[in-house]
């Protein structure tokens, strides 16, 4: 199949686009560009694909001609970097997607793979969330993933397949690393200072799920029968891998020998869920998460040792999301809306 991936320099996209290749895939990329700063490590051995440098909102049907599936990751990625501007956040990640959807169908491409979040859940009671369960975003990012949702759902018909993936919170070495994620972020301090400092007071529930995972699913989704996708939402996660933040603490801390734990008051952070993912692996029987957290904070002891990481490469900008766009608007490299200057 021939398939545009959207956010091939981020976190999930990097890894992504090369397992598609191995797969048998034709794959192109498409990235704007704002994380070419960084690269923790380099992955030579992994093929890279073709890309197209560019932002979702420029966009063109021209620029969808003869791809027959999109994966569409390319969104600003995280709760604090939505929050900065709101206003962008909805012209990017509710809007932008939904546009993009809209001149995807209009350029007969059929399958249409859109990352979503379980953050949609946003918090309730200890009760397993499925995807029929009611929703509860709590913050911008949250709502515009559950907008992009109902937009692009409303798009299906008989010639456009649209599928969306409730991603778990994602961890996991990878290039274009990401230490603004719980467990990445936690390994991180572990490594660097000897502490695991937890802000809340740990009791939050959080689904994870390791990025290689999220990876395999996307891949197994484009790989389908249409019958079995259309339409469809599915949780991506395992669900043994629903953890209270004081237990991914503890799971970092059995990794990283000799440092010191402590927990915090609760911080204003109220999202709390559990997630169920039975329907992906009763829906794609062949699909399996192989990882969990555990294997996660080994290999990222493992990369750590590795390439020496260093507290100044753990802080260094470009693997912080909010960091590194404030980063660009400050140096006057993009500009309020975030579009590069000329």
């Amino acid at each position: 199949m021939k398939v545009l991936v959207t956010g091939t320099e981020g976190y999930i996209g990097v890894l992504l686009a090369p397992l598609l290749l191995e797969r048998g895939h034709d794959v192109v990329g498409l990235d704007t560009g704002f994380y070419r700063d960084g690269c923790l490590y380099h992955y030579n051995s992994r093929k890279s694909p073709p890309s197209i440098n560019k932002d979702i909102r420029l966009v063109t049907e021209n620029d969808l001609r003869g791809f027959e599936a999109i994966v569409h990751l390319a969104e600003l990625s995280n709760d604090p970097l939505c929050q900065l501007s709101p206003e962008i956040t909805h012209q990017i990640n509710h809007q932008g997607s939904v546009t993009l959807a809209q001149r995807c169908k209009q350029a007969g491409i059929s399958r249409f793979v859109y990352s979503s979040s379980c953050s949609v859940y946003g918090l309730g009671s200890d009760d397993l969330k499925t995807e029929e369960s009611p929703t509860s975003p709590q913050t911008v990012y949250a709502e515009c993933k559950l907008l992009v949702e109902r937009d692009v759902s409303g798009m299906a018909d008989d010639d456009f397949s649209p599928t969306l993936l409730r991603n778990a919170t994602a961890y996991g070495p990878s290039p274009r690393m990401r230490f603004d994620a719980v467990l990445n972020n936690l390994a991180g301090w572990a490594w660097t200072t000897g502490q695991i400092k937890v802000i809340s007071d740990g009791t939050p529930w959080r689904p994870l799920v390791h990025v290689l995972d999220i990876c395999e699913a996307i891949a197994s989704v484009l790989e389908a029968p249409r019958e079995i996708i259309h339409n469809e939402i599915f949780n991506v996660g395992d669900t043994g891998e629903n953890y209270q933040i004081s237990e991914i603490a503890q799971i970092v801390s059995g990794v990283f020998p000799g440092c010191e734990l402590s927990v915090g008051n609760n911080g204003g952070d109220h999202r709390s869920y559990r997630v169920s993912f039975d329907k992906l692996r009763r829906k794609l029987p062949g699909f399996r998460c192989q990882r969990d957290a555990a294997t996660g904070a080994h290999e990222l002891y493992d990369l750590f040792e590795w390439i020496h990481l260093s507290r100044e490469i753990f802080e260094f900008r470009a693997y912080t999301r909010l960091k590194q766009l404030k980063h660009l608007m400050a140096t006057r490299q993009i500009d309020e809306n975030l579009f590069w200057r000329q």
